[in-house]
């Protein structure tokens, strides 16, 4: 009789390289947890706002519920290319210049597979979003670390690692600004550096933007954090990844898009035909309404979180233990706390403690150990109680 209870076919060996998520280890365990206080994801627990809501139930009933082209319906297309010129006034071919992704993620994915080929490396500005660097994994490719150093209250990208970190198969440098989890908003001049790197070396350069909305500088008159797209040339190659997600309380819709060279948008559109076809039809339409009429929400989303962000700056400045960057965007806090040398573990115990979620910092590669990550975009209700059991927690861990 053969025995059918272990498989004699293996997985991919490749599959081995990924590695999961550690924010996911936490938010597992908590699922199976009552009254978890849980401030270890990146959302807002706002509704959708109630406009972008209705434009979803008026595209099906307008029989938005066919296929779109796989680039995306071309009136969000458009919407997107207004949006960045109001923006950050650079003027974009909607065309061929844009493309519509299910997610940011997504569009990670789609740009990361045009510009790597297996044994390629990609340089990794650290602490951050995990998945970036494994996604640059998942085609084969080699991420490369390298943390951002410290400059007083802030972070600033270390460019003689990068220098030291090149190699011939260096191929893509990849950052986020606002950054997740540092808040982190890269200055013109340090994009200006990035982007001279870049070029002296012959890289694709990847912005990821996605908090660009969410950003809290007190003398700002423009209303979004600096672009990579106001310095570079339509011939860069330089690549912009966006979502609907955090601007417009849009985590579960999954929508987002790709700014980037004709060519690499031209070649990521087909390979959106074999990843996705296309975003869902009825969701772009409402992402449409989102860039043309959300901007009254956007404000108040921004205006909340501003709020929030300085309370919870205040509630951590009150522990001896913990040292706290400035947060520039984005809706994250990652305190450093004294003495911790394995972050999961911290969190880990904090779960089960105090019934708090936090991801731990290890999960954002170099440079992120002995932090912890604190989306500070929960309701009050959630925030107030969670800090004060975090801090309580650090005083007496």
């Amino acid at each position: 009789m053969v025995d059918h209870s272990t498989p004699s076919i293996a997985l991919a060996s490749t599959l081995a390289a990924i590695q999961p998520s550690r924010i996911r280890e936490v938010a597992d365990v908590a699922f199976g947890m009552e009254g978890v206080l849980k401030l270890h994801f990146g959302e807002s627990n706002l509704p959708t706002p109630r406009i972008i809501q209705e434009a979803l139930t008026q595209a099906v009933a307008d029989g938005y519920t066919y296929y779109s082209e796989n680039g995306g319906l071309p009136s969000l297309r458009a919407a997107i290319a207004d949006k960045v010129k109001e923006l950050h006034q650079v003027s974009l071919d909607p065309q061929q210049e844009v493309l519509v992704t299910q997610s940011g993620v997504q569009a990670l994915n789609v740009s990361i597979r045009c510009t790597l080929n297996p044994g390629d490396e990609a340089l990794v500005l650290t602490p951050n979003w995990p998945n970036g660097a494994e996604i640059v994994k998942l085609y084969g490719a080699v991420p490369v670390e390298v943390p951002y150093a410290r400059a007083g209250d802030r972070f600033t990208p270390d460019f003689d690692a990068l220098e030291a970190a090149v190699t011939p198969r260096t191929r893509l440098l990849l950052y986020t600004s606002p950054s997740n989890p540092l808040g982190w908003v890269a200055t013109v001049a340090e994009q200006q550096a990035l982007l001279d790197f870049a070029r002296r070396h012959g890289l694709w350069l990847l912005a990821d933007e996605v908090y660009e909305r969410l950003y809290y500088e007190s003398n700002q008159q423009s209303r979004v954090a600096p672009s990579i797209l106001r310095l570079c040339s339509r011939d860069d190659a330089v690549i912009v990844v966006q979502s609907f997600s955090k601007s417009y309380c849009m985590t579960g819709w999954r929508l987002g898009w790709v700014v980037a060279r004709r060519d690499l948008v031209q070649k990521a559109t087909q390979l959106n035909e074999f990843v996705i076809s296309h975003a869902a039809s009825m969701i772009q339409r409402a992402g449409e309404v989102a860039l043309r009429q959300g901007e009254d929400e956007v404000a108040a989303l921004v205006e909340q979180l501003h709020e929030r962000r300085a309370f919870a700056a205040t509630a951590l400045s009150s522990v001896a233990r913990i040292s706290l960057p400035k947060p520039e965007g984005a809706f994250y806090l990652f305190p450093a706390v004294a003495g911790i040398t394995d972050s999961f573990e911290f969190c880990m115990d904090l779960l089960k403690a105090e019934k708090v979620a936090l991801a731990p910092g290890s999960a954002f590669g170099a440079g992120g150990e002995g932090s912890v990550r604190l989306c500070f975009a929960s309701d009050m209700s959630v925030l107030e109680p969670a800090l004060e059991r975090f801090c309580r927690f650090v005083e007496g861990y």
